[in-house]
């Protein structure tokens, strides 16, 4: 029996299993065919289409939406795949309001674009239900490549470098393979099962060993890989999470915003999982609004997502912050945490008002606090085991060119290196990209 949202403290069961079934369906149902033809019928068809120029993985949109309107979704989908080997999953987490659908013409014209990711979603589904791989790998090279993450970059390195005819091995530490696609996006967004079966799809083209429980730092050194294969590509994603630098964040119910996340991803019974009654969330990007939905769709009472910037400097997309707010969450702009109060555990959180200016955030000295007994930081993540001998642009493993590392016959990509946005179908684009130039420097 659901205990409540008034339940105090972190529990399980705030809500019935029909009532999560019902909060955690997919956030956009698959079009129907009927509707798929009518969506694309509103497309122009653009010569030198926007759309097209604002995708990181370059689609060729306009013929993918002409082959679902003449009636050819399967020739659809091998057209976004060609570009990105991901596109079920972009077509469900790309952040398309701001990419492809954001420069629209119809978008410019109407305020309602074509809706591309949906009918992207609608080509891949059609095809990967068929259980059939459309690409066919080429005659073995026999160069060996190893990729160290099995994320979005190094699973579009790793199929690229197998249709090419190389053989790869991907280790990942994790006992599934996917990456973020599979433990750190919001359950609504992926239902189904959706990430691991595109994995298991992926690995039709043959070539590809996954071995999981395998990672640098843990019997396993970016020497001995160079010096067993003849290339190797890095993508392994941003394993630390910045501190709160605030006095108490050590308490109990203090945690991980991508944890959380990762937990939620993987749980079997949803009303098993444990949510406070009142969530606060520090942090302005899309793992802030994932962290804080989830709550409140988990049945928690109050959640906020307290930022210590501007709404216009949040990282979340105007979509996501309206999804949010719809959803019951409270958005809190220009604040930041300097303290979490209770004895042993978190009862309360006390946040500073600040200003900003100049790209810098300066503290006001009022304050203001709120009930809290759970804590999430989404405050951003950070390289984490990255083999020494390799030059950092920052934070990040520095790369220039496509993904080319200072170390030679070391490539990397996906959050884990410098340039681009941390974004599924940007690290996609990097891992495949990648790839070529891997290729073209073992085909010489």
């Amino acid at each position: 029996m659901a205990q409540g949202q008034m339940a105090p403290g972190i529990v399980a069961g705030r809500l019935s299993s029909d009532e999560l079934a019902a909060n955690f369906d997919d956030l956009h149902p698959a079009y129907a065919p009927h509707e798929a033809a009518v969506a694309a019928d509103r497309c122009y068809f653009c010569y030198d289409a926007p759309c097209q120029t604002a995708c990181p993985t370059e689609i060729d949109i306009p013929l993918f939406i002409r082959q679902i309107q003449t009636g050819h979704p399967e020739a659809a989908a091998r057209t976004i795949l060609e570009q990105n080997i991901l596109g079920g999953m972009c077509a469900r987490v790309c952040p398309t309001e701001t990419l492809c659908e954001e420069a629209c013409v119809r978008e410019a014209a109407e305020g309602k674009p074509v809706e591309i990711g949906r009918l992207q979603r609608y080509a891949t589904d059609t095809l990967m239900a068929r259980g059939v791989h459309p690409f066919t790998r080429a005659a073995s090279t026999g160069k060996r490549v190893a990729v160290v993450g099995a994320g979005p970059a190094g699973l579009a390195c790793a199929h690229r470098l197998a249709m090419l005819g190389h053989d790869v091995v991907i280790h990942e530490a994790r006992p599934k393979a996917g990456g973020l696609n599979e433990f750190g996006i919001a359950a609504y967004k992926a239902t189904g099962g959706f990430a691991g079966a595109e994995v298991d799809w992926l690995l039709q083209i043959g070539g590809i060993t996954v071995e999981q429980g395998s990672a640098l730092g843990q019997g396993l050194t970016l020497d001995a890989l160079r010096a067993d294969f003849d290339a190797v590509f890095l993508s392994i994603g941003l394993a630390g999470v910045n501190a709160l630098r605030a006095a108490g964040e050590d308490k109990e119910g203090v945690r991980d915003a991508v944890d959380f996340i990762a937990e939620l991803r993987q749980a079997g019974d949803l009303s098993a999982l444990p949510v406070g009654r009142n969530v606060v969330v520090i942090g302005g990007g899309m793992t802030a609004i994932d962290a804080a939905v989830q709550s409140k769709l988990l049945g928690a009472e109050n959640v906020t997502v307290a930022y210590r910037r501007s709404r216009a400097e949040m990282g979340a997309s105007g979509f996501e912050q309206d999804l949010a707010a719809s959803k019951g969450v409270r958005l809190m702009f220009n604040v930041m945490p300097v303290a979490v109060h209770g004895n042993g555990a978190a009862v309360e959180i006390e946040l500073e008002y600040t200003t900003s200016a100049g790209g810098s955030v300066t503290g006001t000295g009022e304050t203001i606090r709120l009930a809290a007994d759970q804590v999430f930081k989404a405050i951003g993540q950070t390289l984490e085991g990255a083999p020494e001998g390799l030059e950092l642009d920052g934070r990040k493993i520095k790369v220039d060119g496509a993904g080319r590392t200072s170390v030679p016959g070391v490539w990397a990509g996906g959050d884990c290196a410098s340039g681009g946005e941390d974004l599924t179908v940007t690290a996609v684009a990097e891992g495949r990209d990648a790839a070529m130039d891997i290729h073209a420097q073992l085909s010489a």
